[in-house]
């Protein structure tokens, strides 16, 4: 069962930055990992994670460079700043926030 985007697509710039608080990678590294750790069930779409490359860019949260050219393609890397660090961080205690609430919410065995 895919998931549905209309629950992530708010998410997807804390997903971003929460795999690049774990290291610089390119934008076919990252997609290919989060359909990996969904199982298939989530993938973002390549016009998608490029504007939010842009988005997160033009707000100083990430920084982009080209990497080594190893034979193919130059790839352009990501690598998160310190504002980026910051406002991951706020953005996932909100993220645990809402979770929580929705969990209360959602409950049916009250």
């Amino acid at each position: 069962m895919a998931v549905s985007s209309d629950l992530i697509r708010g998410h997807i710039d804390t997903i971003i930055l929460s795999r690049l608080m774990r290291g610089d990678t390119y934008g076919y590294e990252i997609n290919k990992e989060i359909r990996q750790r969904t199982n298939g069930r989530f993938e973002i779409k390549e016009a998608t994670l490029y504007s939010a490359f842009r988005r997160l860019e033009d707000g100083k949260l990430i920084e982009s460079y080209w990497g080594p050219n190893e034979g193919g393609a130059r790839r352009r890397y990501y690598r998160i700043t310190p504002w980026g660090r910051m406002e991951c961080n706020k953005q996932l205690d909100n993220w645990r926030e809402t979770r929580s609430i929705l969990d209360h919410l959602l409950d049916t065995e009250d």
